[in-house]
């Protein structure tokens, strides 16, 4: 089966050596592909045994960690229970795999970070929030009320891994300002910034919504004098026909937003 797979791919998936078996790279992104697809399919049996009892369909949503973790938990909290299914669906993931599970109709609604760029997609709003410093408490930045780039001038960044998103508006403005790090961590959770900052690694330049929404002990999160701006979108599939449900979760998305600090849609 996993020739014919090959074959069909025209790509090996696996090195196969005697006894010892191992995925190729190749082999590793298809089947971040294929899990992302099945994870919807998953969910097909369940919602064709709602659909022959009358019952309400689960709501699919996928998120990128940051605000999933920090304004869909209040968004869903201002739904009343009664609008809301039995069951919810929720997938913390890349902003990349979000658009796809929403163009495969495997989400009703996706929260990405930008840029995003596909015809094939409804951006209902664009939600704008300030990126802010993180340190241990113990720092000596931890007693500024702003960090300014001459502040980071020589210090340990620890930054987002993309390189397309947040990554870049943090790259040229950095660049803009004429500051040289010390030294680059790059991780793709913000968590994991936050983690590294209170184990005293370096500062962390990141977006403000995860500390919000999960506030980190030992750390003291300060403005920065400069803007570096964190994006993101609500979206669903163009033409995909939207129920109260999902309209109302939209709509509460925004209003959860608008207690993140320096929050502009």
């Amino acid at each position: 089966l996993i020739q014919d797979l090959e074959k069909e791919l025209g790509f090996p998936v696996l090195h196969r050596n005697g006894p010892r078996i191992i995925p190729t790279e190749q082999g590793l992104a298809f089947f971040a592909q294929a899990e992302l697809f099945l994870s919807g399919l998953r969910t097909i049996s369940e919602g064709a045994r709602k659909i022959a009892v009358d019952a309400a369909r689960p709501i699919e949503v996928a998120s990128v960690p940051a605000l999933a973790a920090s304004i869909l938990p209040s968004a869903l909290a201002l739904l009343e229970s009664a609008s809301l299914p039995s069951h919810i669906h929720v997938k913390s993931t890349a902003s990349e795999n979000v658009v796809q599970a929403v163009l495969a109709r495997t989400s009703d609604i996706g929260i990405a970070s930008l840029p995003l760029d596909n015809s094939g997609l409804v951006v209902h709003w664009i939600g704008e929030s300030p990126c802010v410093a993180v340190v241990s408490n113990d720092d000596e930045l931890a007693k500024h009320r702003v960090v300014t780039p001459e502040d980071l001038q020589g210090r340990r960044l620890i930054v987002s891994a993309n390189p397309y998103r947040l990554r870049m508006r943090i790259n040229q403005t950095l660049e803009k300002h004429g500051v040289q790090p010390g030294g680059i961590i790059d991780s793709n959770a913000t968590y994991v910034s936050l983690a590294m900052a209170r184990s005293g690694l370096g500062i962390a330049v990141v977006e403000s919504a995860t500390i919000f929404g999960l506030p980190v002990t030992d750390v003291t999160a300060i403005p920065l004098s400069f803007s570096i701006p964190f994006h993101w979108g609500v979206i669903t599939a163009s033409g995909r026909p939207m129920g109260q449900t999902i309209t109302a979760l939209i709509e509460a998305i925004e209003t959860s937003s608008k207690a993140l600090p320096g929050f502009v849609k």
